[in-house]
């Protein structure tokens, strides 16, 4: 496992760039998001559904 220690030789490692460390830590789910999001995420399911489904059966015409 990687040491979280800090660097103090300069060398930045890519774990490191850009990161604060002592920040919590969080994760996606625990993000917020706005009922706009939510309604795009349904909006892509709907047509990932339709050409997962209705294209496969247009074609064979099930």
């Amino acid at each position: 496992m990687a040491d979280d220690t800090q660097d103090t030789t300069g060398n930045d490692s890519a774990a490191d760039v850009g990161h604060d460390l002592e920040a919590k830590r969080t994760t996606a789910p625990m993000s917020d998001y706005s009922s706009r999001a939510v309604g795009i995420g349904f909006l892509v399911l709907l047509v990932g559904a339709a050409v997962a489904f209705g294209v496969p059966l247009g074609v064979f015409g099930l």
